[in-house]
């Protein structure tokens, strides 16, 4: 009889369901079946789903009972042995899906009835989520657990579970949808029709993908638990394809329809429930990594091949479980097995550093340049290339199994998390402590935010973080904060994907219909109006729609199109040069590069890094270059100035802090000083305070305010200046 569900319990144990009543338990490693129980003649069972295996923050080994929904309207709990421990009657007509929460507290059941029931973790009823005419045919929880999105003929509907909250609702398919699915890493939603069609769609209902119809309805589609991938089963088909919806693999196995499919929790296999009695079985391979001259392919669940493009030498790395994770870049290939980690340096591929793993499934490898991140259901766990674990940081509510490589970044001495309980929030790490950075305060946006990404080279105490809020705005902050409030500067809008350089702190991004290059975003710090200048844009359109950045290393940009195509651009090498001459402070190499390449967008930056390093004769030089007189005049009478306190203070208001330069005034004992740059800003009320507090030069401020008013012809209407212009004769 046909199969109608298979779930996991651990990565080499499934169980399935099927239509002749029997629950059989696979082992696909030692290709051993076994039968568990044998369900009583009327139970024919519809969907199963095991009970979430970390709960509470412990994690068990393995599921221990799972839920099964049948015909007759009713839902079973059973235990792992096969032991029905619970029959709920909860449905007119069959159960046609249910599905635990992330936490185990509780489960969501749907009927032909048209009811979305929510139910106890031991199967008592707590309420009824939604009633409707027709028969509710999938349901899938949302990330945090407090939404709810079930199929109504045609239409997708979001309901959260707090009453009255607004329900989202829209027309996904043409015809009848049969499978849905919510991943809780990207946030984004799986749905299958009758009309032959899989679409994927963020959790606003805006569709991001749409296939082409294809030859028979779509009956089930299936997140893999990273959000990487996604299977979509059909009749005698079986496909494997990106988040962003292009295909990897299509195969024709001989299977009937595929009716359910579930992936095992490391997300390195699946199975899937057929229509004519099997159940199939199937591992992903030939994922592909690739950093500078090496090409590295998983060929078999075991095996990887490194091609060496520059002599066409290949090597073979073999492991002894197969691998699950592996990341590539900064010379080193790093590779997370079921049980091991392994690190290969790039000059040596035969011997590997090998190391045990604590939890197991590893869900996300990030490399920096010294040291490289591991994040399991456990924690988040440093580690340096040469296996030592340097630090594990924890952060109030952590749940690292929702964190990708959008939202967690790492540099030399930098770890960046944004986490999925505050959207608006970033935590921010000392790599090599673990501990939270500077006062232990995160950093707080006013919007939600979707991907952050750290620079990777220079000061640490200059260290910046980009990130990119649901408005698809980018901005820049710098990472250190100590006490006062650094500015988050928007530099972009419109941003769909951004990426540091390797080697320099160049960003990139692709703003709406344009790629840009900021080869140096710390401008907005030294000299707003310079930015647009330090800019390089470029035409994006035939990255066609949404295109991602995958990496920007050395001068080589490689953007995958959305039809899963890479592109690779080349941007000018100069500006890394630059940079590289500006870290050492060889400003006279850094003028001969700019007079010998006579680039307009190289002078602005190097005027902004001069500005930013203190070095105003380099400025001075930059600035004219650039056509800009009136700040070349200023930096003149910077130079002039009789003290080095002073000479600060202007370069400060230079760069448009007004408010340090002062203080830096008034605690040399300038106070003349400070009370000028406020007149001259026409912060009157501030050079009165000053003048006040400090006993001095009052009736200067009151001549310059004097004098301001008969320019314009004005009485003077301010209260305290008229108190105190009583008292000072001017």
């Amino acid at each position: 009889e046909l199969v109608s569900c298979v779930g996991w319990t651990t990565a080499d144990e499934l169980y399935s369901c099927s239509d002749d009543h029997q629950i059989m338990k696979w082992n696909p490693l030692t290709s051993e079946t076994t039968r568990v129980v044998k369900l009583p003649d009327d139970i024919y069972p519809i969907d199963l789903h095991w009970f979430p295996r970390s709960v509470g923050g412990k994690k068990q080994s393995h599921a221990e009972s799972f839920v099964l929904t049948s015909s007759d309207g009713r839902f079973h709990l059973i235990s792992k042995l096969g032991r029905v421990e619970k029959s709920v009657e909860a449905h007119c007509g069959a159960v046609l899906a249910g599905r635990w929460n992330y936490e185990g507290t509780a489960l969501v059941t749907v009927g032909e009835d048209g009811q979305v029931k929510i139910w106890s973790k031991s199967g008592m009823l707590r309420s009824t989520l939604a009633q409707q005419g027709s028969p509710v045919y999938s349901v899938a929880w949302g990330p945090d657990s407090e939404k709810v999105l079930y199929t109504s003929g045609k239409q997708l509907i979001i309901k959260p579970l707090q009453p009255n909250a607004k329900v989202l609702q829209w027309k996904a398919h043409d015809g009848l949808i049969l499978k849905t699915d919510w991943n809780s890493v990207n946030d984004l939603i799986l749905s299958a029709g009758e009309d032959c069609k899989y679409k994927v769609w963020d959790s606003f209902g805006r569709a991001l993908y749409s296939c082409q119809p294809q030859d028979y309805p779509i009956t089930s589609v299936a997140w893999a638990l990273d959000g990487e991938l996604f299977a979509v089963g059909s009749f005698n088909t079986l496909r494997l394809c990106d988040k962003t919806g292009w295909s990897y693999a299509l195969e024709k196995p001989n299977t009937g329809s595929i009716f359910n499919i579930s992936w095992s929790t490391d997300g390195t296999q699946l199975a899937g429930a057929c229509g004519n009695g099997h159940v199939i079985f199937a591992h992903v391979v030939e994922q592909r990594w690739e950093w500078k001259n090496f090409e590295i392919t998983l060929i078999k669940r075991r095996t990887m091949k490194v091609h060496n493009v520059i002599n066409d030498a290949v090597d073979s790395l073999e492991f002894r479980d197969r691998v699950i994770k592996a990341s590539l870049d900064h010379g080193y290939l790093v590779v997370s097995t079921s049980l091991q980690c392994y690190v290969f340096s790039t000059k040596n591929w035969n011997t590997p550093l090998i190391f045990d793993l604590k939890e197991g499934t590893v869900s996300l490898i990030l490399q920096a340049e010294r040291h490289f991140l591991l994040v399991d259901g456990g924690g988040l766990y440093l580690y340096s290339y040469e296996g030592r674990l340097i630090s594990s940081p924890k952060y109030p509510g952590m749940r690292t199994d929702t964190l990708n490589a959008q939202t967690v970044s790492l540099s030399n001495d930098t770890l960046a998390v944004k986490d999925k309980a505050d959207e608006k929030v970033i935590y921010i790490f000392e790599a090599l402590s673990g501990k939270p950075l500077g006062d232990g305060k995160p950093l707080t946006h006013k919007t939600e935010i979707v991907e952050i990404a750290l620079d990777q080279k220079g000061l640490t105490s200059e260290r910046k973080i980009a990130f990119i809020d649901k408005n698809r705005d980018l901005y820049i902050t710098s990472v250190k904060r100590f006490g006062k409030e650094q500015k988050i500067v928007k530099i972009g809008t419109m941003v769909q994907s951004l990426a540091w350089n390797d080697t320099s702190n160049i960003l990139c991004g692709i703003q709406d219909t344009r790629f840009t290059v900021w080869y140096y975003p710390n401008t907005v710090y030294v000299d707003k109006d310079l930015l647009p200048k330090t800019l390089c844009e470029k035409d994006a359109s035939e990255f066609s729609k949404n295109p991602q950045i995958v990496c920007f290393v050395g001068n080589q940009i490689t953007i995958r199109r959305a039809d899963g195509s890479l592109v690779h651009l080349n941007v000018s090498p100069y500006p890394s040069i630059l940079h590289d001459y500006v870290r050492s402070s060889r400003w006279e190499n850094a003028v001969r590069l700019c007079r010998f390449v006579k680039d307009q967008t190289l002078w602005a930056c190097l005027a902004a890094m001069a500005v930013a390093n203190k070095d105003m004769a380099t400025a001075e030089i930059a600035y004219a270059a650039i056509g800009e007189i009136d700040k070349v005049q200023y930096i003149n009478s910077i130079k002039d100035l009789p003290s080095k306190e002073s000479r600060m203070a202007h370069m400060l208001l230079f760069s448009g802090n007004t408010q340090e330069a002062e203080t830096l005034l008034l605690q040399t004992g300038l106070i003349y000083q400070a009370i000028q740059v406020n007149i001259n800003l026409y912060n009157w009320d501030r050079a009165l305070d000053l003048a006040v507090k400090h006993k001095t030069h009052v009736d200067t401020v009151l001549a310059y305010r004097q004098k301001f008013l008969e320019d314009f012809g004005k009485k003077e209407t301010n209260k305290r200046f008229l108190q105190y212009a009583e008292g000072v004769s001017v």
